[in-house]
């Protein structure tokens, strides 16, 4: 399937590895103009060189991050602009927080949290939203987790945070239905990124990831590539009529009906 990205803007965030990667290089393969962020410069241009040089697609710039910091949100969005004349899709992504039971966490790190996994999905779709609305439309998409459709153990900030995006979520897809904006959450399960091993248990890792493949009714873990089709799915014209949806891509593992 041709999605039509080819006169597109994408601002994908932490991007220099893992699911954003992963994201950034299918909508480069898909012929979006790509602006990768994340906070080590000399890694996201190390990257950034190595889309090109998969993709053939020379239209990919890196920009450093830390996403919360407003003032470099500010920046890596009017940098977008600046080299690429618009913004026409945003993937907000960042790192999660800790694991830890609930009684472990002190208030400057819920503050943290909130910062780095709410905050952050604010700020940056308030300053993504007018150049859309000058395009005439956008996209919004949001990484979050499986953790908001199924119980996570020791999962509680992220948890807290990501279910504040799906909250947010449904509400600017109602606000911004009218601009031709679609806001979208995607909720990746256990996908093969360097995160997985914070969610296990100490020990034997291959032995804890063999019992966790165990319950996906697919049998294996995800591939970051899985999860980056269908974001890019998501920012095509193709689903123009999806919004404020909340996807899973867990290979069936959350069992619910909803």
């Amino acid at each position: 399937m041709n999605l039509h990205l080819q006169h597109q803007t994408a601002l994908v965030l932490a991007a220099s590895k893992g699911l954003g990667r992963a994201v950034a290089t299918t909508l480069a393969h898909e012929g979006a103009r790509v602006v990768i962020g994340a906070r080590n410069q000399a890694e996201l241009e190390q990257t950034a060189a190595e889309i090109i040089a998969e993709t053939a697609n020379p239209n990919i710039i890196a920009v450093a991050v830390d996403v919360t910091q407003p003032y470099q949100l500010q920046n890596i969005v009017n940098q977008t602009v600046k080299v690429f004349g618009g913004l026409n899709i945003l993937v907000n992504n960042a790192g999660g927080p800790p694991f830890n039971k609930f009684e472990t966490f002190n208030d400057e790190q819920w503050l943290a949290a909130f910062n780095q996994n709410l905050l952050s999905v604010v700020r940056t779709s308030r300053l993504a939203i007018p150049h859309m609305r000058v395009a005439g439309g956008g996209r919004i998409i949001n990484i979050i987790s499986a953790s908001v459709k199924s119980v996570m153990a020791n999962s509680v900030l992220s948890t807290s945070m990501r279910m504040g995006v799906v909250g947010m979520a449904k509400l600017l897809a109602d606000e911004l239905g009218p601009d031709g904006i679609t806001v979208n959450n995607v909720a990746p399960g256990l996908i093969l990124t360097g995160r997985i091993k914070e969610t296990l248990p100490p020990g034997d890792i291959e032995a804890a990831l063999k019992e966790k493949t165990a319950n996906i009714p697919l049998g294996r873990i995800g591939k970051p590539e899985e999860l980056a089709a269908l974001v890019a799915f998501l920012a095509s014209a193709q689903a123009a009529y999806i919004t404020g949806a909340t996807i899973p891509v867990d290979g069936g593992s959350n069992r619910g009906i909803y």
